[in-house]
């Protein structure tokens, strides 16, 4: 399929603002250029509210006042170097009203001050503490489920495999699973289409940089959670996997739910062609982001059905 007639509009009107390669930037200078296509959201939300998740600082959405809703861990995306629990408000609060169930977004420390493992670690220690104190925030423990974003699709099913909390489901969209960087779409789709072949080097660059990280490479499942063994990934719970056509990240996305389908997992992948990485953020501009959305929301209210 061709590019989105919408996605090309919107592609052209990126490229017009002239910003340098992400690639050439530093992590400040890129976090001040995301800084500058923010847009506050207008959508409403019954109650918002900043909670400390256990010394994770977090973001507690409610659509209503109801007792024991179900409850969404949400992990934003970013490379795991910029964006801010600000960049998805809007994301977070469809989800949240669209669903009819709370959205606790995690506010993970981000590289390279703060390289691998340590936003995994506080995304861990956040789920876990939602767990513990879920009555507390409304809700219900055992009716819970994980989503996320690129990078946070990455922390997010990384957070299913090692936290020891018990989900629901797991929502990952074209999530970053593969640090290997070796799938046709990475050939296909590397430059051109907003994310970029060397935009992700970047990213992985400042993820894996610290101290921590220097023996940790791409062939680690810690980074790479579709190299999981069998055995991790046959314990993941239900699973929906959303991703772009135009997407470097695309083919790995596709293979981790072919490979939780071959081992059990219920699984369901779907692909939004003529997308590119990230449209769901870019609803306002690009109705399959809304639409996208929409479909989340939608599992994460059958998913927490009592």
């Amino acid at each position: 399929m061709t590019l989105h007639l919408q996605t090309k509009t919107f592609l052209e009107l990126l490229a017009s603002r002239g910003e340098p390669a992400l690639e050439t930037m530093t992590p400040v200078e890129a976090r001040e250029m995301t800084l500058r296509y923010y847009i506050p959201s207008d959508y409403e939300i019954f109650s918002r509210r900043d909670v400390d998740a256990g010394g994770v600082p977090a973001r507690l959405y409610l659509p209503s006042a109801e007792r024991n809703l179900g409850l969404c861990i949400f992990i934003h995306g970013g490379g795991w170097v910029f964006h801010t629990l600000d960049d998805y408000d809007d994301v977070c609060r469809r989800l949240a009203m669209q669903s009819g169930q709370a959205v606790l977004s995690i506010d993970y420390r981000l590289a390279p001050e703060f390289p691998f493992p340590t936003p995994l670690e506080d995304c861990i220690t956040a789920a876990r503490w939602a767990r513990h104190n879920a009555a507390s925030l409304g809700c219900d423990a055992s009716r819970m489920v994980i989503c996320g974003d690129s990078a946070g699709g990455n922390l997010a099913t990384l957070v299913a495999q090692h936290s020891g909390v018990e989900f629901k489901m797991q929502l990952l969209v074209y999530p970053a699973v593969d640090a290997r960087c070796v799938t046709e779409s990475y050939r296909k789709n590397g430059e051109g289409f907003l994310l970029t072949a060397a935009a992700m080097d970047w990213f992985f660059g400042h993820y894996l940089s610290g101290a921590s990280s220097l023996t940790s490479t791409a062939e680690d499942p810690f980074v790479s959670p579709l190299l999981a063994s069998d055995a991790v990934l046959a314990k993941m719970p239900p699973t929906l996997v959303i991703t772009a056509e135009y997407d470097p990240l695309c083919d790995e996305g596709e293979q981790y739910a072919q490979k939780l389908t071959s081992l059990g997992v219920p699984t369901s992948c779907v692909r939004y062609h003529g997308q590119i990485h990230a449209f769901l953020r870019y609803g306002r501009f690009l109705d399959d982001g809304y639409l996208a959305i929409a479909q989340l929301a939608d599992a994460i209210r059958r998913s927490c059905a009592r």
